[in-house]
Formats: structure tokens, C-alpha cells, sequence
């Protein structure tokens, strides 16, 4: 038996969330009678289909003397585990 042709345009993936988030994620799901990944999904999509542009971040203050220490482009995930003391990143 084959599977249907959706079946087949699936991707297992794995993503890191804060503790609370994830609990509060499971407890609706549970609510709803869902899966946690029908409720991610649907929150991407919801995402995804905005038409509104994202908003500019504005840039971090940076405090200090950088020449005295080193600065961390925060959205550099691994430059950031680096900072902090880990060595593989997450």
C-alpha cells in the first residue's frame, strides 16, 4: 500500500522552546483535543501569511569600554553559546 502524495512532503524537525512555552503548548493541545504539531503548524502558517512587513530591530545599547571586552552579535546563536561558556551549540 502506498501512502497518500501529503504523506510524503513531511519533514521531521526538532526546535528548542523555553520550558513554560512548551508546557503551555501541550496543556492546549490537550484542551483542544490537538496535537502539539497541528497547533505549531497552524501557528506558523499564521505567521508565515501575514502581509504586514516586520518590524526594524533596533539595535542593542552597548555598555562599557568594548576594547576592554569582547561584544556579541546576539543574533549570531553560536558566537552567544560561545560567550557564555558552552562549547557546542544548541
Amino acid at each position: 500500500m502506498y501512502a497518500p502524495l501529503d504523506m510524503l512532503h513531511h519533514m521531521r524537525t526538532t526546535i528548542n522552546l523555553p520550558d513554560g512555552l512548551a508546557r503551555e503548548v501541550k496543556l492546549r493541545a490537550a484542551a483542544e483535543g490537538r496535537t502539539v504539531t497541528s497547533l505549531v503548524e497552524e501557528g506558523l502558517r499564521m505567521v508565515l501569511g501575514r502581509s504586514e512587513e516586520r518590524p526594524v530591530d533596533e539595535p542593542l545599547p552597548a555598555y562599557g569600554d568594548p576594547g576592554a571586552r569582547f561584544l556579541v552579535d546576539l543574533h549570531d546563536r553560536e558566537a552567544l553559546w560561545r560567550a557564555l561558556g558552552e562549547d557546542r551549540p544548541r
